[in-house]
């Protein structure tokens, strides 16, 4: 049984004065009566370019008192904006944690509606369509049925799609104050843009991923249109060009893509020569490490999980940036972001055992059964290892702490978003960085 059904009005010929809204309305009650359970919200949507939403708003809130519909807790909404209206009913569903869906609509209204719930949902929502049967110019003529609308999409109106869900959100208020950018000061701003953001300054409200989110998954609430338009935000404020942006395809490896061959299926590391190319990789306990060669102008971006750090993909990317572009080991600055501290993050004494094997002070309280781990300090101890300069490594041993980027994500939940503090639902920060045109 669906938890809420949304009955779409959109494309039919709307008669206030004749019976056809009241038979509709009496033939999708039938099939909300014959479920087991009756859904915990119902909303009737009416999107029109050019509307009376008020008008049209009141005469289907008239109708529906007068339908057996007025039993259900039902919400009217009329917009010119697809988009808002579908937003708001997913803000709605949030707040009460719902997510199996009936959407109730013409069967040629599906592709449209589809590309939608593509952009502003994710796989968390469960939908599930019943059609309306209409004619050519939106005349009901029977009752709801269990079948798919034929006809694909057309160029034009997918455009218009992405165009209506981009105005909405880029009208959307900045959660939590301004959008902050984190600098590194090893790092020479004459040939690199680069940063790290934090949570605040973006449009995501659910309060794990509130608000500046920039990772959408199957397991998250927060759609890939939500994260475009946080991502469009701090490519604003940053300076830098989204089109020609890449993140790392996360793998918990050390594989390391160099932009200009071939990607692997997945990596953690990034490289690239070429100015006005983006590169970035996301952390939320785990760490987004930049790499930069101002000599050679040469960058890289790597994300260190546990996993990844005991495979070394923090010299994989430095060793990438020397083999590829002929970097000194010497030459090379790395800035290791904001993650999760010894404070805070533990592993079965198995796994820790491989920290304390490379250094014991990556380690405390070993003989406990979840061990604290400092992956900060494996990191650099392995790159220093690998021929990186001991200065030329930022990290929270820095002895300027107004200079310290490297911050538990965990202790600091107005900054930064974190899996170990947040749970499952958590949000995403990243690390970025370009070479200057």
């Amino acid at each position: 049984m669906s938890e809420t059904v949304i009955l779409d009005l959109s494309s039919l010929h709307i008669d206030l004065q004749s019976d056809c809204i009241q038979k509709l309305l009496a033939n999708c009650t039938c099939f909300v009566n014959n479920s087991r359970l009756q859904p915990l919200a119902v909303y009737v949507i009416y999107c029109q370019q050019h509307l009376d939403s008020l008008d049209i708003q009141e005469g289907l809130w008239k109708i529906i008192k007068n339908s057996h519909f007025a039993k259900l807790k039902v919400e009217v909404l009329t917009q010119q904006s697809m988009a808002a209206i579908l937003y708001t009913i997913k803000q709605k569903l949030d707040e009460l944690n719902l997510s199996t869906i009936k959407m109730v609509l013409p069967a040629q209204r599906k592709p449209i509606v589809a590309l939608y719930l593509e952009e502003l949902f994710t796989a968390v929502y469960q939908f599930d369509f019943e059609y309306i049967h209409t004619d050519s110019v939106g005349n009901v003529l029977q009752e709801p049925v269990s079948l798919y609308g034929n006809g694909g999409l057309l160029a034009e109106q997918a455009d218009d799609v992405q165009r209506d869900i981009q105005t909405f959100l880029g009208k959307q208020p900045s959660l939590k104050s301004g959008l902050t950018i984190l600098h590194s000061s090893i790092i020479p701003d004459e040939h690199f843009l680069h940063g790290f953001t934090t949570r605040k300054g973006g449009i995501s409200y659910i309060p794990t991923l509130c608000s500046l989110n920039l990772f959408s998954s199957s397991r998250r609430r927060d759609p890939n249109a939500v994260i475009k338009e946080n991502l469009h935000r701090v490519a604003k404020t940053a300076g830098f060009n989204e089109k020609t942006y890449y993140q790392v395809k996360v793998d918990h490896g050390s594989n390391v893509w160099v932009i200009g061959k071939a990607p692997p299926q997945n990596y953690d590391g990034i490289v690239t020569k070429q100015k006005g190319v983006t590169i970035a990789a996301p952390g939320a306990d785990c760490m987004p490490i930049l790499f930069a060669d101002p000599v050679m102008k040469a960058c890289g971006a790597a994300h260190a999980g546990w996993k990844g750090t005991l495979l070394g993909v923090a010299m994989a990317t430095v060793n990438a940036m020397v083999v590829e572009f002929g970097s000194n080991v010497k030459d090379i600055v790395v800035v290791i972001g904001p993650s999760v501290g010894p404070c805070c993050f533990t592993l079965d004494q198995e796994s820790a055992k491989e920290f304390y094997s490379i250094d014991p002070k990556c380690v405390r309280m070993l003989d406990s059964p979840n061990p604290f781990i400092d992956i900060r300090r494996t990191t650099r101890i392995l790159l220093e290892r690998g021929g990186v300069l001991p200065e030329n490594i930022q990290d929270d041993t820095i002895s300027d702490q107004t200079q310290n980027l490297t911050l538990c994500t965990s202790c600091y939940p107005e900054l930064f978003f974190s899996h170990v503090r947040d749970g499952l639902n958590f949000g995403t920060q990243i690390g970025f960085i370009s070479l200057r045109d």
